[in-house]
């Protein structure tokens, strides 16, 4: 015994091994685990790992060949705020998988075969402050109302990805974003794509790779960075008109021609109906008249 009573030194030592040793033991296999930390980088994992503490705060499973995130799962873990699960295989429908990680703070789905992102994908994640879909090649859409619960989100990362178009209400909505990348996506710089230059220009959020942010199409403005285009499709989408409005413009005016005519043509008609028909009242009135002058006499 220490002269104050507590245990010696070396017996402290034995009790914290043993602690140390009794967390090992719920360490999911080929991962390390320290306090409230999983680590399963890098193991060629090909399913979600088990036997994963239920205290885990942060979970790591960046750089293996997970193709689906179990939601059952994932929500025995309550208390999660950090998840990575970059360099995966994870794609097609995430909606519902997050329902139980409602704490989670940071989530990493970067690198991987994600294909669209709706309501349902994220709805639950309501403290969530980062999040990155970069590099997901098959990326393709994000519905506008997808981050509408996420309005503690700060940083989104949606680069490299097979985007053409993102709805301007999609991150215009969002109270805190105060990052966003958007670089070497093939966005389509049309008429439809104008109020999200406008809100580009004029919002507060931050674009830490705006050199990149380009348009991919139409060919004439291929290159050309996006804040930019802004004037150009201002000109093009405001002030000219496409063939298509010229001819829906001719087709308009031919339809007010014609009913105008035919109004004209009907307004005709009923006149000359209505002149007969008077005249034959009068020419009726005058024999009556005769026929009764002649009674008379």
């Amino acid at each position: 015994m220490s002269p104050s009573g507590g245990p010696q030194p070396l017996s402290l030592m034995f009790l914290l091994g043993m602690g140390l040793a009794s967390e090992n033991i719920n360490c999911p296999s080929r991962c390390s685990c320290q306090y409230l930390e999983v680590n399963c980088t890098g193991q060629q994992l090909q399913e979600f790992p088990m036997t994963i503490p239920l205290d885990t705060r942060q979970l790591i499973l960046a750089t293996n060949k997970i193709s689906y995130l179990p939601a059952v799962e994932l929500s025995f873990l309550a208390d999660l705020v950090y998840l990575d699960c970059r360099e995966n295989l994870l794609g097609d429908d995430l909606d519902f998988t997050f329902i139980g990680v409602a704490k989670l703070v940071y989530l990493d789905l970067s690198f991987n075969n994600l294909t669209q992102v709706t309501f349902s994908t994220f709805s639950q994640l309501i403290s969530l402050v980062v999040l990155k879909m970069s590099d997901n090649p098959n990326l393709v859409a994000i519905e506008k109302d997808a981050f509408a619960n996420n309005t503690w989100l700060r940083y989104l990362d949606v680069s490299r990805t097979g985007l053409l178009f993102l709805d301007t209400s999609t991150v215009r909505d969002l109270p805190n974003l105060r990052f966003l990348a958007l670089s070497d996506n093939l966005w389509h710089c049309n008429c439809s794509f104008l109020d999200f230059t406008t809100w580009m220009t004029k919002s507060n959020v931050h674009f830490p790779d705006a050199e990149n942010i380009t348009c991919y199409m139409p060919e004439g403005l291929r290159g050309v960075k996006v804040p930019a285009v802004e004037v150009q499709l201002r000109f093009n989408c405001l002030t000219q008109l496409h063939k298509q409005d010229y001819i829906f413009l001719c087709l308009i005016g031919f339809c007010i021609f014609s009913a105008g005519t035919v109004a004209a043509w009907l307004a005709g008609i009923c006149a000359v109906i209505y002149e007969v028909h008077t005249a034959k009242g009068e020419d009726d009135e005058e024999e009556e008249e005769d026929t009764t002058t002649q009674n008379w006499l």
